[in-house]
């Protein structure tokens, strides 16, 4: 099986993750229906780019039924802090303060997204003093 840490998917392979981790365990059908609002993409679409992150180890597919289901192989949270460690590496040298001004100037935070970040600060701070 493909190691999981070296898989990056595509912009495409992405948004068929996002689905499977909104969903969770999804037929083609399913995953073409929920993405018709965002990405045209046919049925034989999504099934050859389910079955390719299949073999990267991307999504698992439940063969039991007479239509294959498929589920997302990795946790959202584990693949996006992959992501992002790989950006902040290549793109911002490795500057966890750089990333974040650049994002939060990037796109107006919401209050709800603002007390969500100034409660890890705090969180890492208080964290931090204890060392």
């Amino acid at each position: 099986m493909a190691d999981l840490m070296n898989q990056k998917p595509t912009a495409a392979e992405l948004a068929l993750l996002r689905v499977l981790w909104e969903r969770g365990p999804s037929t083609v059908r399913e995953v073409m229906e929920h993405l018709a609002g965002e990405k045209e993409m046919g049925y034989t679409t999504v099934l050859k780019f389910l079955q390719i992150m299949l073999g990267k180890g991307l999504v698992k597919r439940d063969e039991a039924g007479k239509t294959h289901v498929y589920e997302a192989g990795i946790p959202a949270e584990r693949m996006q802090r992959r992501l992002v460690g790989d950006l902040m590496e290549k793109v911002f040298a490795g500057s966890v303060s750089q990333l974040v001004m650049h994002a939060l100037g990037a796109k107006k935070a919401s209050k709800k997204e603002i007390l969500a970040i100034r409660g890890l600060l705090d969180e890492l701070e208080k964290g931090g003093n204890k060392s």
